[in-house]
C-alpha cells in the first residue's frame, strides 16, 4: 500500500492517523520540561521548515526556548509562497491539505484557540478531471479528502498561529556542516559559530544528509546511514500560468509508467477562491518533471503551451498572459522534493528513530513509516520528537 492509498483508505474509514495525537492528550503525566531553569543552550533546532517551527513552538510550551539554525535567509522551507503572481497566495511547493482540519488543532495544542484558516474540499460529484484525455470525476484521480486553503496557505498558517511565538529564536544564514555529539554536550557547526546543546532536533530534508552536507562525530549509526542512504527523493517541479480564459477542467492528470517513477498533474490552482483570474497549476515529481527541468524558461512556457494546446483545442497560447516556475532541485537546501510514495515504511521510522538520546529527527521524511512527504506528516513527526525529548 502506498502513502497515498493509505490516506485515501483513512479518509473513507473516517478515522485519522494512527499513533497521532497531540501532546497533551497522551496517555502519560503532563510532560515535563527538561530543566525549568534551562538556558536556550539546552535543545537546538536544525531547520525553519514546519517541523522545526512545530518542534520550537510546541517545546515553548514546555518552557523551553530552542534556537531555529536555518540554512536560508528566511523561515518556511518547502512551504514557500509567492505573494506577486495572483490576488491570492500561490504556493510554490506544499499546497494542499492532505488530512483533516484537525491537524491544526493538534499543532496549535490549546483549545483556547480557534484556528480560522479557511480551506475548501473539491466537490466530488461534479468536480470534472481528465486522465490521459478521458474525462473522470476529481476522485478518480486520488483527491478524496484534499482540501484548497483559500486566500491563504500552508505557511500562512504558520504565519498566523505559530511564528508570534517563536519569532525571536530564528537565526537565519546558519548553514550546519557538522554535530559532534560524543561528549555530554553536542557540538554544532556552521561555516563561522560553533553552537552547544544537550540535545539537537535534526529537521533538514533527507536530501541533504543524503548528500553529505552534514557530517556527524561518531558516524550515525549503521542502519540509520544505510536508511539515509537508500531513500527515494524525488525530484520536483511547479508551475503556474495565467490565462486570460478559463478553458480547462479542474484537473488533468497523467499517466507515467511506471507509477513508481513519478506524478504530474495539471490543476486549477484558482479553485474556490475569490478571485477574476485564471491561474492554471502545475505539479511534477520524480520523471514527471521532465522535460520542464531541463528546458530553458522561454523553452518551457512553449513546451507547457503546445502541451495545453494539444489538449484544449489551441486554445492556450491565445489566452496566455505570464507564468512562474519554481524547480525544487536547484534549491541549495533541499535538493529534491519528498521521499516517494512507494517508499518502504520501515525505512522511514528508521529515519525517524533518535539517536543516543541526543539527536532527534522530525520532517517530512522522518515519520513513523505510517505517512510521510506533507506538511502534516512533517507536524506529526515534531510533535512525537518533542513528545520523546521532554518526555
Amino acid at each position: 500500500m502506498t502513502r497515498k492509498e493509505f490516506l485515501r483508505m483513512c479518509g473513507l474509514l473516517g478515522i485519522g492517523m494512527p499513533m497521532q495525537g497531540l501532546i497533551s492528550s497522551c496517555d502519560k503525566d503532563p510532560i515535563s520540561p527538561i530543566d525549568p531553569t534551562s538556558t536556550t543552550e539546552q535543545v537546538i533546532i536544525i531547520g525553519a521548515g514546519p517541523a522545526g517551527m512545530t518542534a520550537a513552538y510546541l517545546l515553548n510550551q514546555q518552557g523551553i526556548e530552542a534556537p531555529i539554525l536555518e540554512a536560508n535567509s528566511t523561515y518556511g522551507g518547502r512551504i514557500r509562497r509567492n505573494l506577486d503572481f495572483a490576488d491570492f497566495p500561490i504556493p510554490l511547493g506544499a499546497e494542499w491539505l492532505h488530512v483533516e482540519r484537525g491537524i491544526f488543532d493538534e499543532i496549535v495544542n490549546d483549545s483556547s484557540i480557534n484556528v480560522d484558516i479557511a480551506t475548501t474540499p473539491y466537490d466530488l460529484e461534479n468536480d470534472v478531471a481528465l486522465y490521459e484525455g478521458n474525462e473522470v470525476s476529481v476522485e478518480d484521480i486520488g483527491f478524496t479528502v484534499d482540501q484548497k486553503f483559500i486566500s491563504s496557505s500552508w505557511l500562512d498558517f504558520f504565519d498566523e498561529y505559530v511564528v508570534p511565538t517563536i519569532s525571536g529564536q530564528f537565526s537565519f544564514n546558519q548553514v550546519v556542516q557538522a554535530i559532534d555529539y560524543s561528549g555530554d554536550q553536542v557540538v554544532i557547526k556552521t561555516a563561522d559559530q560553533e553552537y552547544t546543546a544537550q540535545r539537537v532536533i535534526i529537521t533538514v530534508p533527507v536530501k541533504i544528509l543524503q548528500n553529505g552536507a552534514i557530517t556527524f562525530t561518531p558516524a550515525l549509526p549503521d542502519n540509520k546511514q544505510k536508511a539515509i542512504d537508500k531513500v527515494t527523493v524525488w525530484d520536483g517541479c511547479k508551475a503556474f500560468i495565467e490565462f486570460s480564459e478559463k478553458f480547462y477542467p479542474t484537473m488533468v492528470g497523467f499517466g507515467i509508467s511506471p507509477e513508481s517513477d513519478g506524478q504530474k498533474l495539471y490543476y486549477d490552482a484558482a479553485y474556490g477562491q475569490n478571485t477574476s483570474q485564471h491561474i492554471l497549476g502545475l505539479f511534477a515529481v520524480g520523471t514527471g518533471t521532465l522535460p520542464y527541468v531541463e528546458l530553458s524558461d522561454a523553452d518551457r512556457i512553449d513546451y507547457m503551451l503546445t502541451e495545453l494546446d494539444d489538449l484544449f483545442d489551441g486554445q492556450a497560447t491565445p489566452n496566455y498572459k505570464k507564468h512562474l516556475f519554481q524547480n525544487w532541485n536547484e534549491e541549495p537546501f533541499a535538493n529534491g522534493a519528498y521521499v516517494y510514495d512507494y517508499e518502504n515504511w520501515l525505512r522511514l521510522r528508521r529515519l525517524g528513530e533518535s539517536v543516543d538520546g541526543k539527536l532527534f529527527f522530525a520532517g517530512d521524511a522522518y515519520t513513523d513509516g505510517f505517512d510521510w512527504s506533507s506538511v502534516h506528516a512533517a507536524a506529526r513527526s515534531a510533535i512525537s520528537a518533542v513528545s520523546e525529548l521532554v518526555g
